[in-house]
């Protein structure tokens, strides 16, 4: 009789949920007892395994310990969310959403898509809570391979304190590093063309999570940094500001709130990671009410180019007639801003400007010319300064600020960027982050957040040998997802692999020219730059005409074909115009790409493509202009490192 009521006790404390996602094919196990525990299928396959997942207070009490529902709620969600600046104009956010109301003034919603699974914890407690640690869990199956990217360049030698740019180490998950953690997104390859991608959303006044492996050694569990409590400045030119001691919490919340979503994205094929939009639903909706000073578009930048400009007859460099000279290529090129980088102002005080710098000059020149001035600042002097530089430069016609050097994930940095966004947004000014952890939908919150960098980027071929062409068709899969990647484009000197080197100064790329144009269809950035200097542009107009025509944001996104690491070939609409692009890694291969997502009619193309001699030069390339059709399939040769990238024109 014993036995038998303490069987009955456990089956009345212990509770399994089950729901499933639209189409059916996903489905999401919650069990409810002395764990909580979720676990995922996909097509009658095994994702995720139990996982036990609970937020852990200061105090020592474990939400997600010993579990007692109070209610649970089912619901359903179909309906369509207007984008603004993205890769596509409407987004349909179907879901099956699930709400556990649970004993300790705490709940947890699931919410299940065709697509993939989030879920968020949420707390009614008055008062403020000390959040020690968050138990997130990744359990898979089997010791799969995976895409991770490394924290490793330590901002003052301390962990938690770094760019957020690393190439994929490919590896199995059991062979994790020991002295290192992955930052977000995480690709995980479990087999049968499924790949799973990690991501987080609506990370708001709460820190970042990291990757370790888990005690399965086939998963991954959550890692946070611990709340700052000192800092000061050091690391990287001595203008990050580096935490110097900090909490045995995590976060510092408000009882009554929302945390953020974790989420898994599983594709049954590579391409379908081009066009995922679960970062976007899941997003906090926008709290700018007027988008109409929002504009995206392209700028010209003088950084990466080390303002290389020639046959002029003024001396190049931080002064009024460069960035004058810019403006009039911008002007000349249609192309919206340009940006003044590092050294305009005197050191970390924004309100001094260099004897060499008439901004008010620079400024008018450009509202003349119709091109807007953006100006770089690090994160540090804009949280000093914030409220006395953005309604100055605001009023003398800035367009913007370029953010930098943020190099940290904790609850302070990330709620500074939101702090900042907010502050931008009321004197109508754009951001773009730098140096900053990946998105997680601050950019539809604040729609005037146009750019995250997060990525590593163009600016590593001044100085780095690393196999980039195999990571710029690994990232649209990956750090794509999570949003924006300002990965900088636009190197108009190409190196195939042999003749590669880097140069500071003059940098090249690697891969071909046209796989530099490709990137202006391929990655996401609604404030897109032009890398290379303005002559070299001028010398190469027809690529630079290319560039120009190509639009920063879009009403449709169409994924053509796609394997991570290998090649990746998408389309995209804007108003009645395709671009498609397509990428190689440093194999050669052909691709045939079908047209029969364009529309009734005949269609031009305007093509770039690599040359037949690419694979040696790799600045050579063909441009060709033939008709297509919805029933065109186009068979394209990609070179090692290759590109190709065209603009479609119905035929009136």
């Amino acid at each position: 009789m014993l036995l038998m009521s303490v069987t009955i006790l456990s089956a009345q404390m212990n509770k399994s949920f089950e729901i499933k996602s639209f189409d059916g094919n996903i489905s999401l196990n919650v069990e409810v007892g002395a764990k909580l525990q979720w676990s995922v299928q996909s097509a009658g396959q095994q994702i995720i395994a139990p996982s036990p997942i609970s937020l852990q207070l200061e105090s020592g009490e474990i939400l997600g310990n010993n579990v007692k529902i109070l209610s649970s709620k089912t619901e359903k969600t179909d309906n369509i969310i207007a984008a603004v600046n993205y890769k596509k104009s409407k987004i349909t956010d179907q879901y099956n959403q699930l709400t556990l109301n649970l004993k300790g003034d705490f709940g947890i919603i699931f919410r299940i898509y065709n697509e993939g699974v989030a879920y968020r914890f949420f707390t009614t407690r008055k008062g403020e809570l000390l959040v020690k640690n968050e138990e997130v869990n990744f359990n898979f199956i089997s010791d799969y391979k995976s895409f991770v990217p490394y924290m490793w360049d330590y901002r003052d030698g301390k962990i938690f304190n770094s760019s957020f740019e690393a190439l994929y180490k490919e590896i199995n998950i059991s062979k994790f590093a020991s002295d290192s953690l992955a930052f977000l997104p995480v690709l995980v390859d479990v087999g049968n063309n499924k790949k799973v991608v990690i991501l987080e959303a609506d990370l708001e006044e709460y820190p970042g999570m990291y990757l370790n492996i888990n005690q399965t050694h086939k998963g991954f569990m959550g890692v946070y940094a611990p709340y700052p409590l000192e800092a000061k400045l050091n690391g990287y030119g001595g203008i990050n500001y580096i935490p110097t001691k900090r909490a045995d919490y995590i976060a510092k919340v408000n009882g009554t709130r929302d945390f953020p979503w974790r989420i898994i994205v599983i594709s049954n094929n590579d391409k379908e990671l081009l066009n995922n939009d679960m970062v976007q639903k899941l997003a906090s909706a926008s709290r700018i009410t007027d988008n109409s000073w929002i504009q995206p578009g392209q700028v010209a930048w003088d950084w990466w180019n080390d303002r290389n400009i020639s046959h002029v007859d003024f001396k190049a460099g931080m002064n009024t007639p460069t960035y004058k000279y810019y403006i009039d290529f911008a002007s000349a090129n249609k192309i919206k801003y340009i940006i003044i980088d590092g050294g305009w102002s005197e050191g970390l005080d924004l309100t001094k400007i260099i004897a060499d710098i008439n901004l008010q000059e620079i400024i008018d020149y450009g509202r003349q010319k119709g091109v807007g001035v953006i100006l770089w600042a690090s994160w540090y002097a804009v949280t000093q300064q914030m409220d006395k530089v953005f309604p100055y430069y605001s009023a003398m016609g800035v367009k913007g600020f370029k953010i930098d050097f943020v190099d940290r994930d904790d609850q302070l940095a990330v709620a500074s960027l939101y702090e900042i966004a907010k502050k931008a947004a009321d004197y109508h000014l754009l951001v773009d982050y730098h140096g900053v952890f990946k998105p997680t939908g601050l950019q539809k919150t604040y729609p005037n957040v146009i750019g995250f960098e997060g990525v590593k980027g163009l600016e590593n071929y001044k100085w780095a040998i690393e196999d980039q062409p195999r990571y710029v068709v690994s990232i649209p899969f990956i750090r794509m997802m999570a949003g924006p990647m300002d990965y900088t484009p636009g190197a108009m000197r190409n190196s195939n692999k042999s003749n590669y080197r880097p140069i500071n100064s003059n940098p090249m790329s690697q891969g071909t020219r046209c796989q530099q144009l490709a990137m202006y269809v391929v990655f996401e950035a609604p404030l897109q730059m032009l890398s290379d200097n303005p002559t070299i542009y001028m010398r190469e107009q027809e690529c630079t005409d290319f560039i120009t025509s190509v639009p920063v944001t879009f009403d449709e996104t169409i994924p053509l074909e796609g394997k991570v690491g290998e090649y990746v070939a998408l389309a995209r609409k804007n108003g009645d115009t395709w671009y498609a692009g397509a990428m190689s890694n440093w194999t050669a291969r052909d691709l045939t790409l079908d047209f029969s997502f364009l529309g009734n009619g005949d269609f031009q193309a305007v093509i770039f493509q690599d040359g037949i001699n690419a694979d040696r030069d790799a600045t050579d390339y063909k441009k060709e202009i033939i008709k297509i059709s919805r029933d065109t399939k186009l068979k394209i040769h990609l070179a090692p490192g290759g590109g190709w990238a065209a603009r479609i024109e119905k035929i009136i």
